[in-house]
């Protein structure tokens, strides 16, 4: 019999835990170890055959907190496909071999302070990259609309909804950091 070198992917999506599709240890019981497996809801590490496998959690968690905060710390008014893109392509880039070798395709959760912020900051600046650009072609279509004084043409061609007045930080993941809300309280005792 041919082994394909693929492994399954199984994505128990459906929350609480208790109405999941499978569980962690069914997928890697039936995979024979194979199966890279995410949940909506949390399971334990589970040791198949001497490896340990940690289950990774799959869910809005991790995309739109940072991508909200990123939204925020840009000024955007219009959320855009590239927007999305760059989210999902911040959280990938955040996933180390490390990860990958345990079967996870997301990183920890327990790093998601740093995870939003890595998001936010790549939101942000695909927002700014896209505000640079509509900027030039506001421009354009602004200097046309003077020549040939055309409302109609002003108002379908120049307002793109990107335009943001914020200057651009250095270092967006510093920022998105620095204006991320800390809970700290005061020691009252």
């Amino acid at each position: 019999m041919y082994h394909f070198p693929m492994k399954s992917l199984i994505l128990a999506l459906s929350n609480p835990t208790s109405q999941s599709e499978c569980t962690a240890e069914e997928a890697y019981t039936w995979s024979k170890g194979q199966a890279i497996f995410a949940s909506g809801s949390p399971f334990d590490p589970y040791e198949y055959e001497g490896k340990v496998f940690v289950p990774g959690q799959a869910n809005n968690a991790y995309i739109f907190p940072g991508f909200g905060f990123g939204l925020i710390i840009s000024s955007a008014i219009r959320v855009r496909d590239e927007m999305l893109l760059a989210a999902s392509e911040a959280l990938a880039t955040q996933v180390s071999q490390e990860n990958y070798d345990k079967g996870l395709i997301y990183p920890p959760f327990s790093n998601i302070r740093k995870i939003s912020a890595h998001i936010a900051a790549n939101v942000a600046a695909r927002h700014m990259n896209l505000v640079s650009f509509m900027k030039y072609f506001e421009f354009q279509t602004t200097l046309l609309c003077f020549l040939f004084n055309t409302y109609i043409f002003c108002a379908v061609f120049g307002k793109t909804g990107l335009v943001s007045h914020l200057p651009r930080p250095k270092d967006l993941v510093k920022y998105a950091e620095s204006c991320m809300y800390s809970p700290g309280y005061r020691n009252y005792y």
